[in-house]
């Protein structure tokens, strides 16, 4: 066991380079990964299987003549240069990676076309240069939610589900899944045919609310985003990120009625907090209504922020596997996943690698669905 494998180096620096790490993230872990990867040596088989749980590839992967012809997930991105997409750690480029793979298991399920009748990435097309009040209004009349409904909802888990259903409809999937990095909100993932959202499950249910159409806002672009706690840094192309936070704020709290519900009333805490229990969204979404209105300034905005982003983590925690499960894929996805298996379309294994979860699990998967 203690004999050197030979693998190619540069399909070592591939999957390293492809999970994320820069070699001196790895010295302390693995002493001679820069020799290995110089071709001086080569590590032992146990060490390639604690490569391979680090990088999150297969051992075979590393036996391979070349590094495998994967596309760059990075190319999704067009508002992140190559330099600010290297800042993403190993963690979220997993999660692009998971979130790949279910995008590619949509094409594959759905036979390479989406189901909707009306798909909002292709049917509804916004520039650059926009009006974003305009944009959040045809987002609302493309959903067809009415405020009415949202009015009823009344509780930020329904109004979560109650969105992720309309977009469904509109041929958007949406994901969830612990992200464990809190500066990280969300991102969406852009395709022709299956755009995918992707919604940070430890943060507020009020913020993945929020999420929810900011990447939506980012799809309408024709391109992948990132959503994080760090917008100004991170991307790009701020004037799209900036775009992307005024229409979700728009769609999900218009302006007119917005300012029909508030009246001639003050901008204080009690009818903060009634107006984000109307809208079902934040605090923090209402007080940019009225740091936009003219009803208060920066510095009380800022103030108030600074309060809310320390509160950023749901309260949901752990607790049934399978519920868990339903919540992050949606009960859409996993439902198509085991009609086409019944079908005789795939079989009990590309079941579960569709569905990321053990054979044994498939079963009691079911019987909660």
């Amino acid at each position: 066991m203690s004999e050197q494998m030979p693998v190619i180096p540069k399909v070592l620096t591939w999957a390293r380079e492809h999970a994320g790490y820069c070699v001196k993230d790895l010295t302390n872990d693995f002493k001679k990964i820069k020799y290995w990867e110089e071709g001086l040596e080569g590590p032992t088989y146990p060490q390639l299987e604690r490569l391979a749980d680090k990088f999150k590839v297969p051992v075979a992967t590393f036996f391979l003549p070349e590094p495998p012809d994967i596309p760059r997930i990075e190319k999704n991105f067009r508002t992140l240069i190559p330099k600010q997409f290297n800042k993403i750690p190993p963690p979220i480029r997993l999660l692009l990676r998971k979130a790949s793979a279910f995008q590619m298991a949509l094409e594959e399920l759905n036979g390479g076309k989406n189901f909707a009748k009306k798909l909002i990435t292709r049917d509804l097309i916004i520039s650059e240069i926009i009006d974003t009040q305009d944009v959040a209004e045809k987002i609302r009349g493309f959903l067809t939610v009415p405020l009415n409904n949202q009015f009823e909802w009344n509780n930020l888990d329904k109004a979560f589900k109650e969105w992720r259903k309309a977009l469904y409809k509109v041929g958007v999937y949406v994901f969830k899944d612990q992200f464990k990095l809190h500066e990280y909100h969300g991102f969406c993932l852009y395709h022709e045919e299956f755009p995918i959202i992707y919604v940070n499950n430890s943060t507020s249910k009020a913020r993945q609310i929020f999420t929810l159409f900011h990447e939506l806002a980012h799809l309408m672009y024709r391109t992948s985003g990132i959503n994080t706690m760090e917008q100004d840094d991170f991307h790009d192309n701020y004037t799209i990120e900036i775009n992307c936070n005024q229409i979700a704020a728009e769609v999900l709290v218009p302006d007119k009625p917005f300012y029909d519900k508030l009246g001639e009333r003050k901008p204080t805490t009690e009818v903060t907090a009634e107006l984000a229990k109307l809208f079902s969204v934040s605090r923090e979404v209402i007080f940019r209504k009225f740091l936009e209105g003219g009803h208060i300034n920066q510095e009380s905005y800022d103030r108030e922020s600074s309060k809310w982003k320390k509160i950023i983590t749901s309260k949901n925690g752990g607790g049934d596997y399978y519920k868990t499960k339903i919540t992050y894929l949606g009960k859409e996805y996993i439902t198509l996943a085991f009609q086409r298996y019944y079908q005789n379309q795939i079989d009990i294994n590309e079941l579960s690698d569709i569905l990321d979860t053990n054979p044994k699990n498939l079963t009691a998967l079911e019987d909660n669905l």
